[in-house]
Protein backbone atom coordinates (compact mmCIF):
# COMPACT_ATOMS: atom_id res chain seq x y z
CA UNK A 1 0.00 0.00 0.00
CA UNK A 2 1.18 3.43 -0.47
CA UNK A 3 0.23 5.12 2.88
CA UNK A 4 2.65 5.53 5.89
CA UNK A 5 4.13 2.44 7.25
CA UNK A 6 2.70 -0.06 4.02
CA UNK A 7 -0.89 1.08 4.77
CA UNK A 8 -3.95 2.16 3.08
CA UNK A 9 -4.43 5.89 3.63
CA UNK A 10 -7.19 5.43 4.54
CA UNK A 11 -6.66 2.28 6.60
CA UNK A 12 -8.31 3.47 9.79
CA UNK A 13 -11.43 3.62 7.98
CA UNK A 14 -11.36 0.33 7.06
CA UNK A 15 -13.31 -1.26 9.69
CA UNK A 16 -16.68 1.18 10.19
CA UNK A 17 -19.63 0.12 8.77
CA UNK A 18 -21.46 2.35 7.04
CA UNK A 19 -25.30 3.06 8.09
CA UNK A 20 -26.57 2.26 4.71
CA UNK A 21 -25.84 -1.59 5.07
CA UNK A 22 -28.24 -1.85 7.80
CA UNK A 23 -31.14 -2.18 5.54
CA UNK A 24 -32.50 -0.50 2.35
CA UNK A 25 -34.44 1.97 4.60
CA UNK A 26 -31.09 3.05 5.76
CA UNK A 27 -30.08 2.93 2.38
CA UNK A 28 -32.84 5.24 1.21
CA UNK A 29 -32.66 7.93 4.06
CA UNK A 30 -28.41 7.90 4.18
CA UNK A 31 -27.31 7.83 0.93
CA UNK A 32 -29.81 7.57 -1.69
CA UNK A 33 -32.91 9.96 -0.97
CA UNK A 34 -30.81 13.46 -2.07
CA UNK A 35 -29.51 12.48 -5.21
CA UNK A 36 -33.07 11.00 -6.28
CA UNK A 37 -34.47 14.17 -5.14
CA UNK A 38 -31.62 16.13 -7.14
CA UNK A 39 -32.04 13.91 -10.20
CA UNK A 40 -28.05 12.86 -10.39
CA UNK A 41 -26.13 9.65 -10.50
CA UNK A 42 -27.57 6.82 -9.80
CA UNK A 43 -31.33 8.73 -10.57
CA UNK A 44 -30.13 10.22 -13.87
CA UNK A 45 -33.51 11.03 -16.17
CA UNK A 46 -35.67 10.10 -12.80
CA UNK A 47 -37.27 12.22 -9.95
CA UNK A 48 -37.75 11.06 -6.39
CA UNK A 49 -41.46 11.05 -6.47
CA UNK A 50 -41.13 8.23 -9.01
CA UNK A 51 -39.39 6.56 -6.26
CA UNK A 52 -41.76 6.69 -3.01
CA UNK A 53 -44.34 3.65 -4.01
CA UNK A 54 -41.41 1.52 -4.47
CA UNK A 55 -39.16 2.75 -1.35
CA UNK A 56 -42.39 2.47 0.55
CA UNK A 57 -42.68 -1.39 0.25
CA UNK A 58 -39.39 -2.27 0.45
CA UNK A 59 -39.52 -0.71 3.55
CA UNK A 60 -42.37 -1.99 4.62
CA UNK A 61 -41.24 -5.46 3.74
CA UNK A 62 -38.12 -4.92 5.46
CA UNK A 63 -35.91 -5.38 2.50
CA UNK A 64 -32.52 -5.86 4.07
CA UNK A 65 -28.76 -7.60 2.85
CA UNK A 66 -28.27 -9.92 1.59
CA UNK A 67 -30.91 -9.35 -0.85
CA UNK A 68 -32.85 -11.94 -2.78
CA UNK A 69 -32.24 -10.00 -5.98
CA UNK A 70 -35.17 -11.62 -8.25
CA UNK A 71 -37.93 -10.53 -5.38
CA UNK A 72 -35.74 -7.13 -4.48
CA UNK A 73 -36.17 -6.34 -8.66
CA UNK A 74 -39.83 -6.85 -8.50
CA UNK A 75 -41.38 -4.36 -6.36
CA UNK A 76 -39.79 -2.01 -9.12
CA UNK A 77 -41.86 -3.28 -12.47
CA UNK A 78 -45.22 -2.23 -11.46
CA UNK A 79 -44.25 1.52 -10.71
CA UNK A 80 -41.96 1.12 -14.01
CA UNK A 81 -44.55 0.47 -16.20
CA UNK A 82 -47.04 2.83 -15.14
CA UNK A 83 -44.64 5.42 -16.02
CA UNK A 84 -44.26 3.75 -19.43
CA UNK A 85 -47.61 3.78 -19.89
CA UNK A 86 -47.63 7.26 -19.67
CA UNK A 87 -45.19 7.65 -22.25
CA UNK A 88 -46.85 5.13 -24.63
CA UNK A 89 -50.03 7.15 -24.37
CA UNK A 90 -48.25 10.32 -25.04
CA UNK A 91 -46.35 8.73 -27.89
CA UNK A 92 -49.88 8.46 -29.46
CA UNK A 93 -50.87 11.39 -28.87
CA UNK A 94 -47.89 12.97 -30.74
CA UNK A 95 -46.24 14.52 -28.22
CA UNK A 96 -42.75 13.35 -28.54
CA UNK A 97 -40.90 15.47 -25.36
CA UNK A 98 -43.44 14.61 -22.72
CA UNK A 99 -43.02 10.75 -23.87
CA UNK A 100 -39.22 11.30 -24.00
CA UNK A 101 -39.38 12.53 -20.56
CA UNK A 102 -41.94 9.44 -19.47
CA UNK A 103 -39.63 6.61 -21.36
CA UNK A 104 -36.28 7.90 -19.35
CA UNK A 105 -38.20 7.91 -16.05
CA UNK A 106 -39.68 4.18 -16.81
CA UNK A 107 -36.06 3.24 -17.76
CA UNK A 108 -34.87 4.72 -14.55
CA UNK A 109 -36.95 2.91 -12.09
CA UNK A 110 -35.85 -0.30 -14.00
CA UNK A 111 -32.06 0.79 -13.49
CA UNK A 112 -31.98 1.14 -9.99
CA UNK A 113 -34.40 -2.24 -9.37
CA UNK A 114 -31.10 -4.24 -11.94
CA UNK A 115 -28.88 -2.12 -9.51
CA UNK A 116 -25.89 -2.48 -8.65
CA UNK A 117 -25.32 -5.45 -11.99
CA UNK A 118 -28.06 -8.06 -13.25
CA UNK A 119 -27.25 -10.91 -11.47
CA UNK A 120 -30.82 -12.58 -11.34
CA UNK A 121 -33.12 -13.20 -13.81
CA UNK A 122 -35.32 -10.82 -13.09
CA UNK A 123 -33.03 -7.63 -13.03
CA UNK A 124 -31.59 -9.49 -16.39
CA UNK A 125 -35.68 -8.71 -17.81
CA UNK A 126 -35.12 -5.07 -16.20
CA UNK A 127 -31.72 -4.34 -17.84
CA UNK A 128 -33.48 -5.33 -21.23
CA UNK A 129 -36.80 -3.75 -20.79
CA UNK A 130 -34.96 -0.52 -19.20
CA UNK A 131 -32.63 -0.20 -22.65
CA UNK A 132 -35.61 -0.55 -24.72
CA UNK A 133 -37.28 2.25 -22.62
CA UNK A 134 -33.93 4.81 -22.70
CA UNK A 135 -32.99 4.22 -26.56
CA UNK A 136 -36.88 5.27 -27.35
CA UNK A 137 -36.85 7.98 -24.71
CA UNK A 138 -32.76 8.74 -26.14
CA UNK A 139 -34.46 8.78 -29.22
CA UNK A 140 -37.46 11.48 -29.11
CA UNK A 141 -35.44 13.96 -28.10
CA UNK A 142 -34.55 17.01 -30.82
CA UNK A 143 -30.84 15.83 -31.28
CA UNK A 144 -31.41 12.22 -31.15
CA UNK A 145 -29.04 9.45 -29.28
CA UNK A 146 -29.03 6.38 -31.79
CA UNK A 147 -27.12 3.15 -31.29
CA UNK A 148 -24.44 1.50 -32.77
CA UNK A 149 -22.91 -1.98 -33.28
CA UNK A 150 -19.42 -1.38 -33.90
CA UNK A 151 -18.12 -4.70 -35.28
CA UNK A 152 -16.20 -6.63 -33.13
CA UNK A 153 -13.19 -7.38 -35.73
CA UNK A 154 -10.39 -8.85 -33.45
CA UNK A 155 -12.82 -11.27 -31.14
CA UNK A 156 -11.69 -14.64 -30.16
CA UNK A 157 -14.81 -16.95 -30.95
CA UNK A 158 -16.63 -17.08 -27.64
CA UNK A 159 -16.80 -13.21 -27.54
CA UNK A 160 -19.71 -11.04 -28.88
CA UNK A 161 -19.76 -10.05 -32.48
CA UNK A 162 -20.26 -6.77 -31.97
CA UNK A 163 -20.14 -3.51 -29.49
CA UNK A 164 -23.48 -1.85 -28.63
CA UNK A 165 -22.81 1.83 -27.46
CA UNK A 166 -24.79 5.38 -27.62
CA UNK A 167 -23.28 7.14 -29.95
CA UNK A 168 -24.59 11.28 -30.85
CA UNK A 169 -22.58 13.22 -33.24
CA UNK A 170 -23.15 17.37 -33.97
CA UNK A 171 -24.87 18.39 -36.81
CA UNK A 172 -22.24 20.75 -37.36
CA UNK A 173 -19.95 17.95 -37.65
CA UNK A 174 -18.63 17.46 -41.75
CA UNK A 175 -15.69 15.40 -43.40
CA UNK A 176 -14.37 18.96 -44.27
CA UNK A 177 -14.85 19.95 -40.77
CA UNK A 178 -14.86 16.94 -37.95
CA UNK A 179 -15.67 17.04 -34.79
CA UNK A 180 -13.62 15.86 -31.54
CA UNK A 181 -14.78 12.53 -30.19
CA UNK A 182 -15.36 11.68 -26.51
CA UNK A 183 -15.25 7.99 -25.44
CA UNK A 184 -16.71 7.36 -22.75
CA UNK A 185 -16.10 4.02 -20.75
CA UNK A 186 -19.36 3.04 -18.24
CA UNK A 187 -18.38 1.84 -14.64
CA UNK A 188 -19.45 -1.43 -12.40
CA UNK A 189 -23.01 -0.41 -12.16
CA UNK A 190 -23.27 3.07 -14.58
CA UNK A 191 -24.31 1.55 -18.23
CA UNK A 192 -24.50 3.37 -21.25
CA UNK A 193 -28.35 4.14 -20.78
CA UNK A 194 -27.65 6.23 -17.77
CA UNK A 195 -24.24 7.71 -18.31
CA UNK A 196 -26.18 9.02 -21.57
CA UNK A 197 -26.49 11.65 -19.53
CA UNK A 198 -23.20 13.61 -20.70
CA UNK A 199 -24.24 13.32 -24.39
CA UNK A 200 -26.18 16.45 -24.88
CA UNK A 201 -24.06 18.98 -22.90
CA UNK A 202 -20.94 17.75 -24.90
CA UNK A 203 -23.16 17.87 -28.50
CA UNK A 204 -23.67 21.74 -27.63
CA UNK A 205 -20.25 22.15 -26.97
CA UNK A 206 -19.44 20.53 -30.77
CA UNK A 207 -17.87 17.31 -29.32
CA UNK A 208 -19.15 13.98 -30.32
CA UNK A 209 -19.56 11.23 -27.94
CA UNK A 210 -19.75 7.33 -27.99
CA UNK A 211 -20.65 5.11 -25.23
CA UNK A 212 -19.63 1.65 -24.45
CA UNK A 213 -19.58 -1.06 -21.12
CA UNK A 214 -16.24 -1.84 -19.81
CA UNK A 215 -15.80 -6.09 -19.55
CA UNK A 216 -18.35 -8.10 -17.30
CA UNK A 217 -20.95 -5.45 -17.67
CA UNK A 218 -23.93 -3.92 -19.71
CA UNK A 219 -23.75 -5.82 -23.06
CA UNK A 220 -19.86 -5.90 -23.62
CA UNK A 221 -19.13 -8.65 -25.64
CA UNK A 222 -15.35 -8.79 -24.49
CA UNK A 223 -14.77 -12.09 -21.90
CA UNK A 224 -14.65 -10.73 -18.48
CA UNK A 225 -12.36 -12.92 -17.32
CA UNK A 226 -9.68 -12.60 -19.64
CA UNK A 227 -6.97 -10.13 -18.93
CA UNK A 228 -6.31 -9.40 -22.33
CA UNK A 229 -10.07 -9.10 -23.64
CA UNK A 230 -9.86 -5.48 -23.41
CA UNK A 231 -6.90 -4.95 -25.60
CA UNK A 232 -8.83 -6.96 -28.57
CA UNK A 233 -12.27 -4.90 -27.53
CA UNK A 234 -10.66 -1.34 -27.81
CA UNK A 235 -8.63 -2.05 -31.24
CA UNK A 236 -11.52 -3.31 -33.16
CA UNK A 237 -13.46 -0.13 -31.15
CA UNK A 238 -10.42 2.03 -32.74
CA UNK A 239 -10.06 0.23 -35.97
CA UNK A 240 -13.92 1.73 -36.61
CA UNK A 241 -13.36 5.22 -35.07
CA UNK A 242 -11.13 5.88 -37.96
CA UNK A 243 -13.37 4.62 -40.23
CA UNK A 244 -16.00 7.71 -39.32
CA UNK A 245 -14.86 10.90 -41.59
CA UNK A 246 -16.66 13.57 -39.30
CA UNK A 247 -14.57 12.48 -36.35
CA UNK A 248 -11.37 14.19 -36.14
CA UNK A 249 -8.66 11.61 -35.78
CA UNK A 250 -6.44 13.59 -33.58
CA UNK A 251 -8.79 14.86 -30.94
CA UNK A 252 -9.77 11.32 -29.78
CA UNK A 253 -10.42 11.10 -25.96
CA UNK A 254 -11.71 8.17 -23.67
CA UNK A 255 -13.05 9.45 -20.06
CA UNK A 256 -13.97 6.25 -18.06
CA UNK A 257 -15.77 6.17 -14.76
CA UNK A 258 -14.84 4.41 -11.66
CA UNK A 259 -14.49 0.79 -12.60
CA UNK A 260 -13.65 2.08 -15.84
CA UNK A 261 -10.61 3.84 -14.83
CA UNK A 262 -9.04 0.91 -14.85
CA UNK A 263 -10.32 0.01 -18.32
CA UNK A 264 -8.78 4.02 -18.97
CA UNK A 265 -5.24 3.44 -17.44
CA UNK A 266 -5.00 0.07 -19.59
CA UNK A 267 -6.04 1.57 -23.11
CA UNK A 268 -3.69 4.91 -22.99
CA UNK A 269 -0.75 2.62 -22.52
CA UNK A 270 -2.17 -0.48 -25.06
CA UNK A 271 -3.44 2.24 -27.78
CA UNK A 272 -1.67 4.94 -26.91
CA UNK A 273 -0.75 6.29 -30.56
CA UNK A 274 -5.02 6.73 -30.77
CA UNK A 275 -5.51 9.14 -28.26
CA UNK A 276 -5.23 12.84 -27.29
CA UNK A 277 -5.96 12.18 -23.95
CA UNK A 278 -7.37 10.05 -21.11
CA UNK A 279 -9.08 10.49 -18.44
CA UNK A 280 -9.40 7.78 -15.65
CA UNK A 281 -11.97 9.18 -12.87
CA UNK A 282 -12.46 6.76 -9.42
CA UNK A 283 -10.51 4.48 -10.73
CA UNK A 284 -7.83 1.40 -9.54
CA UNK A 285 -4.88 -0.25 -11.20
CA UNK A 286 -3.67 -2.85 -8.59
CA UNK A 287 -4.60 -2.16 -4.60
CA UNK A 288 -7.95 -2.48 -5.63
CA UNK A 289 -7.63 -6.50 -6.21
CA UNK A 290 -5.94 -7.19 -2.98
CA UNK A 291 -7.42 -9.34 -0.68
CA UNK A 292 -6.91 -7.28 2.10
CA UNK A 293 -9.45 -4.60 0.67
CA UNK A 294 -11.81 -6.80 -1.05
CA UNK A 295 -12.09 -8.16 2.65
CA UNK A 296 -13.15 -5.00 3.88
CA UNK A 297 -15.54 -2.94 0.91
CA UNK A 298 -18.55 -4.61 1.17
CA UNK A 299 -19.84 -2.85 4.35
CA UNK A 300 -18.03 0.87 3.30
CA UNK A 301 -19.07 3.40 1.30
CA UNK A 302 -20.73 1.15 -2.12
CA UNK A 303 -24.29 0.58 -1.83
CA UNK A 304 -24.30 -3.19 -1.81
CA UNK A 305 -21.78 -5.71 -1.73
CA UNK A 306 -18.91 -4.20 -3.67
CA UNK A 307 -16.75 -7.46 -3.96
CA UNK A 308 -19.52 -9.96 -4.30
CA UNK A 309 -20.39 -7.40 -7.76
CA UNK A 310 -16.51 -6.70 -8.57
CA UNK A 311 -16.38 -11.01 -8.94
CA UNK A 312 -19.76 -11.30 -10.66
CA UNK A 313 -18.30 -8.30 -13.01
CA UNK A 314 -14.98 -10.00 -13.87
CA UNK A 315 -16.22 -13.23 -14.62
CA UNK A 316 -16.45 -15.29 -11.51
CA UNK A 317 -19.91 -15.25 -10.97
CA UNK A 318 -20.81 -16.44 -7.35
CA UNK A 319 -17.40 -16.95 -6.14
CA UNK A 320 -16.07 -14.51 -4.22
CA UNK A 321 -13.23 -16.38 -2.49
CA UNK A 322 -11.98 -17.62 -5.55
CA UNK A 323 -11.77 -13.99 -7.05
CA UNK A 324 -10.25 -12.41 -3.70
CA UNK A 325 -7.83 -14.99 -4.64
CA UNK A 326 -6.77 -14.68 -8.00
CA UNK A 327 -7.47 -10.88 -8.66
CA UNK A 328 -4.20 -9.29 -7.92
CA UNK A 329 -1.98 -11.90 -9.59
CA UNK A 330 -4.40 -11.97 -13.06
CA UNK A 331 -5.88 -8.32 -13.06
CA UNK A 332 -3.12 -6.23 -11.68
CA UNK A 333 -1.81 -3.36 -14.36
CA UNK A 334 1.18 -3.55 -12.19
CA UNK A 335 1.64 -7.09 -12.29
CA UNK A 336 1.24 -7.91 -15.98
CA UNK A 337 3.52 -4.74 -16.97
CA UNK A 338 1.22 -2.52 -17.93
CA UNK A 339 2.08 0.49 -15.65
CA UNK A 340 6.00 0.09 -16.77
CA UNK A 341 4.89 0.45 -20.89
CA UNK A 342 7.26 2.50 -22.23
CA UNK A 343 4.52 4.90 -23.87
CA UNK A 344 1.12 6.00 -22.64
CA UNK A 345 -1.12 8.45 -24.22
CA UNK A 346 -1.63 11.77 -22.12
CA UNK A 347 -3.26 10.13 -19.12
CA UNK A 348 -5.00 12.24 -15.52
CA UNK A 349 -5.85 10.73 -12.93
CA UNK A 350 -8.37 12.21 -10.69
CA UNK A 351 -10.39 10.80 -7.34
CA UNK A 352 -11.22 12.08 -4.17
CA UNK A 353 -8.65 11.02 -0.87
CA UNK A 354 -11.32 9.15 1.10
CA UNK A 355 -12.16 7.24 -2.02
CA UNK A 356 -14.00 3.49 -0.01
CA UNK A 357 -14.53 1.78 -3.53
CA UNK A 358 -11.24 1.66 -5.13
CA UNK A 359 -8.18 2.94 -3.05
CA UNK A 360 -6.00 6.44 -3.95
CA UNK A 361 -2.98 4.12 -3.01
CA UNK A 362 -3.35 2.87 -6.71
CA UNK A 363 -3.14 6.52 -8.62
CA UNK A 364 -0.24 7.18 -6.42
CA UNK A 365 1.63 3.73 -7.79
CA UNK A 366 0.15 4.83 -10.94
CA UNK A 367 2.63 7.98 -10.76
CA UNK A 368 5.50 6.37 -9.80
CA UNK A 369 5.70 4.21 -12.53
CA UNK A 370 6.23 4.45 -16.30
CA UNK A 371 5.75 8.02 -18.21
CA UNK A 372 4.78 10.96 -16.23
CA UNK A 373 0.76 11.33 -15.87
CA UNK A 374 -1.28 14.21 -14.45
CA UNK A 375 -2.79 13.91 -11.40
CA UNK A 376 -5.52 15.51 -9.06
CA UNK A 377 -6.96 14.45 -5.64
CA UNK A 378 -9.84 16.16 -3.82
CA UNK A 379 -8.77 16.14 -0.88
CA UNK A 380 -11.44 14.81 1.75
CA UNK A 381 -13.56 13.24 -0.70
CA UNK A 382 -14.96 10.47 -1.04
CA UNK A 383 -15.01 8.02 -4.42
CA UNK A 384 -14.71 9.91 -7.47
CA UNK A 385 -14.36 13.53 -5.78
CA UNK A 386 -17.28 15.10 -7.28
CA UNK A 387 -18.11 17.49 -7.96
CA UNK A 388 -15.27 18.98 -7.86
CA UNK A 389 -13.56 16.70 -9.93
CA UNK A 390 -16.18 17.00 -12.87
CA UNK A 391 -15.17 21.02 -13.39
CA UNK A 392 -11.14 19.94 -13.46
CA UNK A 393 -11.52 17.22 -15.93
CA UNK A 394 -14.24 19.19 -17.78
CA UNK A 395 -11.23 22.11 -18.68
CA UNK A 396 -8.94 19.76 -19.10
CA UNK A 397 -10.84 17.74 -22.07
CA UNK A 398 -11.39 21.63 -23.33
CA UNK A 399 -7.84 22.08 -23.46
CA UNK A 400 -7.18 18.38 -25.11
CA UNK A 401 -10.05 19.17 -27.98
CA UNK A 402 -8.92 22.61 -28.35
CA UNK A 403 -12.65 24.64 -27.71
CA UNK A 404 -13.87 27.44 -25.46
CA UNK A 405 -16.23 26.10 -23.25
CA UNK A 406 -18.40 27.00 -19.88
CA UNK A 407 -18.40 23.89 -17.19
CA UNK A 408 -20.58 25.41 -15.32
CA UNK A 409 -23.24 25.51 -18.24
CA UNK A 410 -22.37 22.20 -19.09
CA UNK A 411 -22.89 20.36 -15.59
CA UNK A 412 -25.91 22.66 -15.53
CA UNK A 413 -27.41 20.23 -18.23
CA UNK A 414 -27.29 17.03 -15.93
CA UNK A 415 -29.16 17.14 -13.04
CA UNK A 416 -33.00 15.88 -14.17
CA UNK A 417 -35.78 18.50 -13.79
CA UNK A 418 -39.59 16.55 -14.69
CA UNK A 419 -41.17 18.83 -16.92
CA UNK A 420 -44.34 16.83 -16.65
Amino acid sequence: MAGPGGKFFIEENLHIKAKHHESFEQLWETKWKQPAEMGVYPFMFSTASDFEPVVSELVAKGFKEPYNWDEYAKVYFPQAERLADVAREAQAKGEKEKASEYFLRASAVYRISRFPAPRSEVQREAWRIGKEYALTGLGLRPHPVHEVQIPHTHRLPNEGATIPAYHLVPSTATPQSPSPLLIIFTGLDGYRTELAVWMEGWRQNGVATLILEIPGTGDCPAAPSDPKSPDRLYTSLFEWIGQQNRIDQSKVAVWAFSTGGFYAIRVAHTHADKLAGVVALGGGCHYMFTPKWLDHVNHLEYPFDLANTLAYKWGYGNDVESFKRDALSKFSLLNDGTLDTPTCARLLLVNGTEDEIFPIDDYYLALQRGPPKEARFVEGVKHMGEPMSFFVILKWLYAVFGIQADPVKQMQTLPFKPKY
